[in-house]
């Protein structure tokens, strides 16, 4: 299921075949799960959770409705695109979309990723039409993520496979491992322990204030890694999770994404998650048993990476750049008799009103109702508007062919 977990080693269990070993290992060991109110590092995590609340609240205030349901559509792929690239998976948002319309690639390897891209896009949806809702820390709630998303995979991506022995190990959709396992130099606890832990990690995170929650998006982040509950995916998991939290707690609408900045950064990324499973390292660093310091500088990684997004993603969609960029587009196509003259017009008009009735076209345009068709017809054929019946109202869309040229960054061109 990804490249990040591939150098995980399931150990040599001691216990009974068919048994689930629980070597009793104290839930101290995950010590500590947030950082606490007398940490020295406390206030500057606040002031950020504080800073991301109020950057994230007013980048959604400028939007108009309808553009921020066609953002979160492209946000929604492009988060999948980062997540899976992560783990070693390059699906690009092109393809994404092409799968999404049930396109899929002649070739099972490119088919596969993009089956998987599908099912990474679906559980995004679930979540962002609030299906977690106040679950997301919860054992079940972390267990429907992890069986959503599996049981629509398709059968060669639900194998993980012991590097040392080549062997083949299935991968149950919403099931908790019943092995030990390896990554990299960490051992996470014993199998039978994992529901002791994740009772633990429910009851600390579940219940938080706002503040709290947005600090426990990441803390919980690393702390769901370190427990490891599920033989793969649980770096897909975490994330969704995370996205979950700030969604629900931050109401972004979906409309910036934490994958891409992590992706960007995917070496600090992975050394501040390693650095989070060391043993704490003096009497200064903290009271638990890892370290609180190197927990700390993940969160304030995780919380200015947020930040991060939220700046670029108001900077890319700010109106009037926005606004030019799609309009040179619409007139180069129009130059080109790619798109009916006078189609800037309308896509103008639905970007700053968020979505525009089919009958107000031919009023807008000037022009008779078979030419308003012709143009409607032409910038939907495009993909460039949606509507949901021949007589809804034209919302505006963010295809990600023209990522390049309408929202430029937001991901890699395709090259190829």
């Amino acid at each position: 299921m990804g490249h990040a977990e591939t150098d995980k080693k399931p150990a040599k269990s001691a216990a009974k075949k068919g048994a689930v070993e629980d070597r009793g290992e104290s839930i101290g060991l995950m010590e500590p799960l947030l950082v606490g109110e007398g940490s020295k590092h406390r206030g500057a995590l606040a002031d950020l959770a504080l800073e991301l609340a109020q950057r994230a609240a007013g980048f959604r205030r400028s939007l108009p409705e309808g553009v921020l349901a066609a953002l979160a559509d492209l946000v929604r792929s492009m988060n999948c695109y980062y997540s899976n690239l992560i783990e070693g998976h390059d699906t690009h948002p092109v393809d994404i979309e092409r799968a999404l319309r049930n396109d899929f690639s002649t070739e099972p390897e490119k088919r596969n990723l993009q089956l998987e891209a599908k099912a990474h896009i679906a559980v995004q949806q679930w979540i962002d039409a609030r299906g977690l809702a106040g679950r997301a820390t919860t054992t079940e709630g972390l267990l429907e993520i992890h069986r959503r998303f599996a049981e629509l995979l398709p059968e060669d991506l639900l194998r993980a496979e012991d590097p040392e022995t080549k062997e083949r190990i299935e991968v149950v959709p919403g099931k908790l491992r019943e092995r030990d396992v390896r990554v990299g130099r960490h051992v996470p606890v014993s199998p039978g322990a994992v529901p002791r832990f994740l009772a633990r990690f429910e009851e600390v995170y579940r219940r938080l204030g706002k503040t709290d929650t947005i600090l426990a998006a990441a803390a919980a982040h690393h702390r769901l890694l370190w427990i490891h509950p599920f033989l793969d995916g649980n770096g897909r998991v975490a994330r969704l999770m995370s996205h979950a939290m700030l969604l629900e707690t931050l109401d972004t609408g979906g409309i910036w994404s934490i994958a891409r900045g992590l992706a960007r950064n995917e070496g600090t990324y992975m050394g501040q998650l390693q650095a989070c499973d060391l043993a704490r390292r003096n009497d200064l660093d903290g009271r638990g048993h890892l370290s609180e310091e190197a927990l700390a500088a993940f969160m304030e990684f995780f919380l200015a990476t947020c930040i991060d997004q939220v700046d670029f993603m108001e900077a890319l969609v700010q109106p009037a750049r926005l606004r030019d960029r799609i309009l040179i587009w619409t007139e180069e196509e129009i130059r080109a008799d790619a798109l009916p003259p006078k189609s800037g017009a309308v896509l103008e008009a639905v970007l700053y009103r968020g979505a525009l009735p089919r009958g107000e076209v031919e009023k807008l345009l000037g022009t008779s109702a078979r030419q308003a068709r012709r143009v409607t017809s032409a910038l939907i054929s495009r993909g460039v508007l949606v509507s949901e019946s021949t007589r809804a109202p034209l919302r505006l869309a963010f295809p990600a062919k023209l990522a390049s040229r309408w929202m430029p960054g937001l991901f890699p061109e395709r090259t190829a």
